[in-house]
């Protein structure tokens, strides 16, 4: 068998192909793994922003049980963690917005922790 003139040009080009696949999906997926591992450190926020939220389910339980007596007025109510003279009502730095909203059947209370840029939700049923 007798090569041409141009074999060794088609397994350069093919071999050039092939690297740079490799190193385009390498490069991909060391920029998903380090994204993730950005969002994984961020223990600190996410705790603050889990315990605010655990603060604001708390706070919608208690205004459904002992406030609204079992009842969200107008189908809705949401219960805001307010600022006060410019500052959060939590000392950590996190706020947390708490909510009611109600059906025949169901009501459902969520709670939504802030810390920065990270958020956490929390979430309960409750049937009649």
């Amino acid at each position: 068998m007798k090569l041409g003139k141009n074999s060794g040009q088609a397994m350069l080009l093919t071999v050039l192909i092939m690297t740079g696949t490799v190193i385009g999906a390498t490069a991909i997926a060391g920029y998903l793994m380090l994204s993730q591992v950005r969002q994984a450190t961020d223990v600190v926020n996410s705790s603050k922003a889990i315990f605010a939220a655990d603060t604001g389910m708390e706070w919608a339980f208690y205004n459904f049980f002992q406030l609204d007596n079992q009842v969200c007025p107008g189908g809705a109510k949401d219960y805001l963690s307010e600022r006060e003279n410019g500052t959060d009502i939590m000392e950590n730095g996190s706020s947390f917005t708490a909510s009611c909203s109600s059906t025949s059947e169901l009501t459902t209370l969520k709670s939504i922790g802030d810390s920065y840029d990270t958020y956490r939700a929390l979430e309960a049923y409750i049937a009649y």
